[in-house]
């Protein structure tokens, strides 16, 4: 496209992420919410969240059934859950949809409605906007927020790209996203660092599926600014920008959906990276 860069994405360079409220309709975020309570209503609970724990052998066994779990959901459509939520039989202790933290990470490949707010035009438009050429899509999550606080991290220490700068993130309120029920807090500014942690599958027969390599500086409260955001919004969020969330305190959900696109001209995947493209799921093409 070149052309003059919009006021907008200025300010996405100079901070590493960029507010756009009311980017998606109401309509379109009901619509995701609706399917997300059909995928849950369907849900299978996974083999490894039934086994009774008796022995230190089995115990491994479930450790390992969980990573693996884990590291072959790229190109599928997981359930991941909330601590404490099933018995050891696998039954729901507290209501079903209240279990689940996040289903993954191929929402945008294999669910039609997914599919199509991923490829949608003003999505595809703001990829145009941003310089993208080959914008692939990687990995998509949603997101119920019941409780957990989600640390300080930045993107690029999960989804490794040489050159860095390459990954990006799409982060979209399906209801406000308050201070009260977890919204994003970012350090404007702390894109242009570099990372300072890694997290890389672990070499086979370890008794975790990944580790991680370097450490997390130590983040003042201060350097951070909250970034509430009403039902719609949308969030671009640089790869290598700082950010987190704070535990929901409210008796509201906070829904999202996210995703998570690689400009493919020129970068390297990292093969260390938890997530691989596979066969039956090559990273597809933002553009349609």
């Amino acid at each position: 496209a070149g052309g003059e860069q919009s006021p907008h994405l200025f300010q996405f360079h100079e901070d590493g992420f960029l507010v756009l409220e009311r980017f998606f309709s109401a309509e379109e975020c009901d619509s995701m919410r609706r399917q997300i309570q059909r995928i849950v209503a369907e849900m299978e609970v996974p083999p490894h969240c039934r086994t009774a724990f008796s022995t230190r052998e089995e115990e491994q066994l479930q450790q390992q059934g969980s990573s693996d779990y884990f590291l072959t959901s790229g190109d599928k459509i997981r359930f991941f859950f909330e601590k404490g939520v099933l018995d050891e039989k696998g039954n729901f202790l507290i209501p079903k949809e209240k279990s689940v933290s996040k289903i993954g990470h191929a929402l945008h490949a294999y669910d039609p409605v997914f599919k199509q707010i991923t490829h949608s035009p003003k999505v595809q438009e703001l990829g145009r906007k941003l310089g993208l050429e080959r914008p692939v899509v990687v990995q998509s999550m949603y997101i119920f927020k019941s409780l957990l606080a989600v640390t300080p991290h930045q993107d690029a220490t999960f989804l490794h790209t040489e050159p860095l700068g390459r990954i990006l993130g799409f982060w979209i309120a399906l209801e406000d996203a308050t201070q009260e029920n977890g919204c994003l807090w970012f350090i404007p500014g702390s894109h242009t660092n570099g990372i300072t942690r890694r997290m890389v599958r672990a070499a086979s027969g370890a008794s975790t599926c990944v580790e991680f390599v370097g450490s997390e500086p130590a983040y003042e409260d201060k350097q951070f600014i909250p970034l509430p955001i009403r039902k719609g919004g949308l969030i671009l969020i640089h790869g290598e920008v700082v950010h987190k969330s704070e535990l929901n305190s409210s008796e509201s959900s906070r829904h999202v959906f996210t995703f998570h696109v690689m400009e493919a001209k020129g970068t390297t995947w990292s093969k260390e990276n938890w997530l691989q493209p596979t066969p039956e799921l090559p990273f597809p093409s933002l553009y349609t």
